[in-house]
């Protein structure tokens, strides 16, 4: 099957069934795989920062740093393709502390939380979630089938 890899900042939307969606080395940075089984249309999001208040104008460069800029851009990039909103299946990886004690920033708790407020604000919810914690994921999203996995530190899992 071909892989398409979503750097980071970056998302990937696909219609192929063969095709393998996958972003590497999730740490603070959080994953959005979204998946519609009807019209097999699927993508995934690479988000780095959770919102873009101080840097409104590399927002406009660079939409998916940030999730308040990327889950819209993220969505209608998907509902273009074809994907409905009420069939869409929603999973979230990452937003890992880089340590267990003195993460006085929070970014990867940030991430999540904005994320999942700006889901919540277009009506939709993550179905499934492998988030936090101090470890760095890999996850895939296979497009014809939307089964997701995670890969970590020599294991794996589904999503």
């Amino acid at each position: 099957m071909p892989v398409v890899v979503v750097g980071l900042s970056d998302m990937k939307i696909s219609d192929q069934p063969g095709v393998v969606l996958v972003t590497y080395a999730l740490g603070s940075c959080l994953a959005v795989a979204a998946h519609d089984a009807k019209t097999a249309v699927g993508g995934m999001l690479h988000v780095m920062l959770p919102n873009s208040e101080r840097a409104e104008e590399k927002a406009r460069q660079q939409p998916c740093m940030y999730a308040d800029t990327a889950i819209p851009v993220f969505l209608s990039a998907l509902f273009a393709a074809g994907a409905l909103k009420q069939r869409l299946e929603i999973k979230l990886a990452g937003g890992s502390s880089r340590t267990q004690a003195n993460d006085v920033y929070e970014i990867g708790k940030r991430n999540l939380l904005m994320v999942k407020r700006m889901l919540w604000k277009s009506g939709l919810v993550a179905r499934r979630e492998d988030v936090g914690g101090n470890i760095c994921r890999t996850l895939h999203l296979e497009i014809g089938t939307g089964k997701t996995w995670i890969h970590s530190a020599g294991t794996e899992w589904e999503l």
